[in-house]
């Protein structure tokens, strides 16, 4: 595991001391404002905890299978039915732990926004022995209980989210673990009942928790009520099946618990609040999702007149799964306008997130068997793979991309970086190409293409077109052997390296490149001061047969330097260079 409290994490500490407010008491609405017990604004920087309780295919590089029950399905057909069960009971036990809560406070994290299947607190409808009554199941409370127990250590709120309801409340059928040939939950009044019913559960068992930071009472809701093609319900006029509900599950939690914020979600992935208002309750928060548009203040803008017309707090319920560039530059959005938020997710496989689960061994044979693929997999074999993931989800097994905390906890309130690495010039030092600094686009680094915007209609960029080893926008691959280098390199980007001299004097400068042509162009800077210019990138054969160039001389004082590789001229690829004494 790479080490959670590194050097630059404490750094993110220190940063936050002077705003960071922990959980202390009740939270409440108080006009327009969350505050805490004391009165003290409050604003929620949360993590959700998606994968845990409710898998979602792409997490897993499953996603054409979607739901949960299709992955469990493809399990039990490769390792049976009692093995699966010992699979998921593991899978819950091992994927969150005290670890996993100790890191999000110290990186600077306030609140977690847990989603619950509802499959671990209750039977499904048709499962009920008699009808129209609930079955409790312990597992989903003892897991809270749990969770609740290393909050309070840490000092940390937790959010209940419903993100798979009864039947399922949307479209998007991965979200919900929605099986499409039962009723969903809008069209059956048993499974409304039994989430009104486990609502009520829950707020009897925590109401006096002060841990508790609020009830988000229904995940994401997509549906077409008044016009079944609104398949995202995002054009809806009126919502009256999902305002019932609400106001249901409200006065079910009120007459249990008079202390805790209810957290609304609008139809149409949490957005279209159309029929909503006025609000029926004076301690509720107004939650909206977003993802893959520009920050800017046109794109919060609805919100923001719904908070001033309807003099209540706003709360941006789920966003993430873009690169560092749009974390700070959301974050910076947010806060900016007074309004908290919560990142998705945690832990998935992939690198735009804090921590990432490693594929095992002959993972993509699973892959390939859930896929259909033509493919003999033993049920040895297949045991091997699930075993490696359940020992791989554990946070000591996690990789741990501090990239990300730093774009979320330091970036959005300078521009100064920091180095990536440890940098000390001995006799001969490599510096690996994407061990660039720390810091904002234009600071750290520079790259043309640096977030992606797949719901922004024309806009095709996609941030690091590698989904390797950093989630910042410069683009980079790993090798056969598995090593990463900068790719897809265009003309005026740069990389910026602080390297530390125990010595001032001339020192010895080569980069090791890769190229199809002889175009490629490096200037060189030393705290911003153009050393060396016009340097050749040579002709290798192709973008993978890397070579050193020439050493050139380059003079460097004894402290910390800032070392810039400027790409004139793009079109090759870059691994890294070495300084070495004269």
């Amino acid at each position: 595991m790479q080490k959670i409290f590194s050097n630059t994490i404490i750094v993110i500490a220190i940063f936050l001391s002077a705003q960071q407010i922990k959980a202390q008491g009740f939270l409440r609405v108080q006009g327009k404002k969350i505050v805490n017990n004391t009165n003290k604004d409050f604003i929620i920087r949360s993590m959700g905890f998606g994968g845990w309780m409710l898998q979602e295919g792409y997490m897993f590089h499953l996603g054409f299978l979607g739901q949960q029950y299709k992955i469990k399905g493809k399990i039990t057909d490769l390792i049976g039915e009692k093995e699966t069960a010992i699979f998921y009971n593991k899978w819950l036990k091992f994927h969150t732990q005290k670890a996993d809560i100790d890191s999000m406070a110290s990186w600077g994290f306030n609140a977690i926004r847990l989603p619950l299947h509802y499959r671990l607190f209750t039977l499904s409808v048709k499962e009920e022995p008699i009808k129209g009554q609930n079955t409790w199941l312990p597992k989903g409370f003892e897991m809270i209980d749990s969770l609740l127990n290393w909050c309070k250590q840490d000092h940390i709120y937790l959010i209940l989210d419903l993100h798979a309801a009864p039947g399922g409340e949307g479209n998007d059928l991965a979200i919900s673990d929605r099986h499409p040939d039962e009723p969903s939950l809008w069209q059956s009044k048993a499974n409304q009942d039994k989430t009104v019913a486990l609502w009520k559960k829950l707020a009897i068992r925590y109401a006096n928790n002060t841990s508790i930071g609020g009830y988000d009472i229904l995940n994401e809701t997509n549906w077409g009520f008044d016009d079944p093609k609104d398949t995202r319900g995002t054009t809806e006029k009126r919502n009256i099946p999902l305002h019932n509900l609400f106001i249901r599950i409200t006065k079910a939690i009120r007459s249990v618990d008079s202390n805790h914020i209810i957290i609304l979600e609008g139809n149409g992935f949490a957005n279209n609040y159309n029929g909503m208002f006025p609000l029926w309750d004076k301690n509720m928060v107004i939650s909206f999702h977003k993802y893959g548009n520009f920050n800017n203040q046109a794109s919060i803008q609805k919100f923001l007149d719904y908070r001033t017309k309807y003099n209540v707090p706003l709360w941006l319920g789920e966003t993430g799964e873009n690169s560092n560039t749009w974390f700070t530059n959301n974050i910076r959005l947010m806060e900016k306008n007074d309004i908290g938020w919560s990142w998705w997710q945690l832990k998935k496989m992939g690198i735009n997130n804090p921590l990432e689960i490693k594929e095992p061994k002959n993972y993509q044979q699973f892959v390939d068997y859930c896929a259909g693929k033509k493919i003999t997999l033993s049920k040895v074999k297949a045991e091997q793979i699930l075993n490696s993931l359940l020992q791989n989800i554990k946070i000591e097994n996690n990789i741990f991309h501090k990239d990300v905390i730093d774009a979320m906890f330091r970036q959005p309130y300078t521009t100064s970086t920091l180095p990536f690495k440890p940098n000390t010039i001995s006799k001969n030092t490599f510096i690996k190409a994407v061990d660039y600094d720390l810091g904002r686009n234009g600071f750290a680094y520079n790259d043309a293409d640096t977030a992606s915007y797949m719901y922004t209609p024309g806009v095709h960029t996609e941030g690091n077109r590698g989904h390797t080893y950093r989630n910042d926008g410069v683009d980079i691959k790993n090798d056969a052997n598995h090593q990463p280098y900068v790719f897809s390199i265009e003309n005026g980007e740069w990389l910026q390296y602080t390297v530390s001299v125990n010595k001032t004097g001339k020192y010895r400068i080569s980069y090791l490149t890769a190229s199809k042509n002889n175009g490629g162009m490096i200037n060189i800077f030393n705290n911003d001061k153009l050393f060396l210019q016009n340097l050749k990138v040579e002709n290798t054969g192709n973008n993978t047969n890397f070579e050193a160039s020439k050493t050139s001389s380059i003079f460097l004082k004894k402290g910390v330097n800032k070392i810039k590789i400027y790409f004139t001229k793009g079109g090759f690829t870059f691994k890294g260079f070495t300084l070495a004494t004269e």
